[in-house]
């Protein structure tokens, strides 16, 4: 068995292709790590990889200029963000949306996701091109209006699970098409989750969401409306939150580690606030003579980009100016992979998506009535059905583009026939005409010779005629 499972790890490196593969129950997984690697290496008689040299170069080459060509090229291309914003109606998500991007993605006409009454959870997308010196950022924010103000919140997250793996699923077909170089790029990269300021710690709501998202997206956790609590329980229900994250093993963004003291320091201050309190506002208010955004209060004024009131800054240098590429490389290079090998290796030979069934195997009966084997069969022949109307279709297609190039090939050879034989009596009529005028010289040659031979005969005879004369003048 555990040949078996090196091997089909070793079959899915060589196959499917990503230099690092994520297995869907196990760790990540390098195809250079393979036992069977070696083994095969050895099999074919090839060596295997050695790690490169590295060697300094005397003079200047001009390979360090490739980060100004990618430099270029991006922001030529532009970029794309996608962000999830999740919690409850009320807790400020479309204000703190416009004061990140400093824009107004809901306005009066398009109002945020709490002033459209839902019944039930949606998933709606609204775009933005945002431009800033010269770098365009197409931003796409993903709402989930009507989540958690049902009296019943069951499966209420289903949905937001359903939109994200349709947007893996999108980039999956994208990627397997013959032409691969427009693939937009709509995969949720960061869910902002907002967690009501109770001061309780988290709802079993809010602990169930993020447990059955986290493996799919980057998720940050933010304390919605942090103005309404003071100083010291905010900070008290920061480590209540963090706590019971920890306890119920609730993976949330993981910032990347790095070698730089001025980043690393800036990472344990991030880490040290999460999960982040936040403020939102889109008013401007006049504080001491300077401007702000902030909300008036009768006891003062709650500024938005004031670090002391609320960690908004952080957040926002964090989620644009700093971690926006890292959650992205996150997002395909984790969850992205995650999902594609489960996908590549729930599909059977005859192109059954097995996970779709997966976990209802020890129920004798499904939903519908159907054993889950029936219902793996009536799938199967639906396919085999479906393969032979296309195959069907697909020959007609192709019996139909036969005749009509037959058809043509025959007007062609139609019409290079008439062409010849055109050509051919041309031909017959000037070659009648040339042995014509042909005949004509002929018997004008003969005419001609005929006259001169009678010249010539007279010519003769008068010469003839003279020395006769002028011997008879002599004697």
């Amino acid at each position: 068995m555990e040949f078996l499972s090196d091997l089909t790890n070793f079959l899915f490196c060589c196959f499917f292709s990503p230099p690092l593969l994520f297995m869907p129950d196990g760790p990540a997984f390098h195809y250079d790590q393979c036992p069977l690697v070696s083994t095969f290496c050895h099999l074919d008689n090839l060596p295997a990889p050695q790690p490169a040299q590295q060697k300094n170069l005397e003079g200047y080459v001009g390979f360090a200029n490739l980060p100004n060509q990618v430099y270029r090229k991006s922001v030529k291309r532009g970029f794309e963000f996608t962000l999830m914003v999740v919690g409850e109606s009320g807790l400020g998500k479309s204000t703190l949306i416009n004061s990140l991007f400093l824009t107004d993605l809901y306005s009066p006409e398009y109002p945020g996701p709490s002033h459209r009454i839902k019944k039930t959870v949606q998933v709606e997308q609204s775009k933005v091109l945002v431009k800033e010196g010269g770098v365009h950022l197409l931003l796409t924010i993903v709402d989930t209006p009507g989540f958690g103000d049902a009296v019943d919140n069951s499966n209420c997250w289903q949905p937001v699970i359903d939109h994200i793996d349709s947007k893996f699923e999108d980039y999956l077909n994208a990627e397997s098409r013959v032409n691969r170089r427009l693939m937009p790029d709509s995969r949720v990269q960061c869910c902002l989750y907002f967690i009501a300021p109770s001061g309780h710690g988290l709802k079993p709501l809010d602990i169930e969401f993020m447990k059955r998202l986290h493996e799919k997206v980057n998720i940050i956790p933010l304390i919605a409306k942090a103005d309404t609590m003071t100083p010291e329980e905010c900070q008290q229900f920061k480590k209540q939150i963090m706590k019971e994250i920890q306890e119920h093993k609730i993976k949330i963004y993981e910032f990347p580690e790095t070698d730089d003291e001025e980043e690393m320091k800036m990472i344990r201050k991030i880490k040290d606030r999460l999960p982040l309190a936040v403020v939102g506002s889109n008013t401007i208010i006049e504080v001491n003579g300077k401007r702000v955004r902030g909300r008036q209060y009768p006891w003062g004024v709650a500024e938005v980009e004031n670090g002391e009131h609320c960690d908004f800054t952080i957040l926002r240098n964090m989620l644009i100016r700093t971690h926006m590429q890292d959650l992205k490389d996150v997002t395909n290079n984790v969850h992205y992979e995650n999902y594609r090998s489960r996908k590549l290796a729930a599909v059977t030979y005859n192109g059954v998506d097995n996970n779709k069934n997966k976990g209802q195997l020890t129920k004798t009966e499904t939903t519908d009535g159907m054993s889950p084997l029936a219902q793996m069969e009536e799938e199967r022949r639906e396919h085999v059905s479906k393969m032979n109307k296309m195959e069907q279709e697909m020959e007609q297609v192709f019996e139909m583009k036969v005749k009509e190039k037959l058809q043509k090939l025959r007007d062609s050879e139609a019409e290079l026939q008439r062409r010849h034989e055109q050509m051919k009596k041309n031909l017959e009529a000037q070659h009648r005409e040339l042995e014509e005028k042909r005949r004509h010289h002929e018997e004008e040659k003969a005419s001609w010779e005929a006259q001169q031979r009678i010249l010539d005969q007279q010519k003769l005879d008068a010469s003839r005629t003279l020395e006769k004369n002028k011997k008879k003048k002599i004697f």
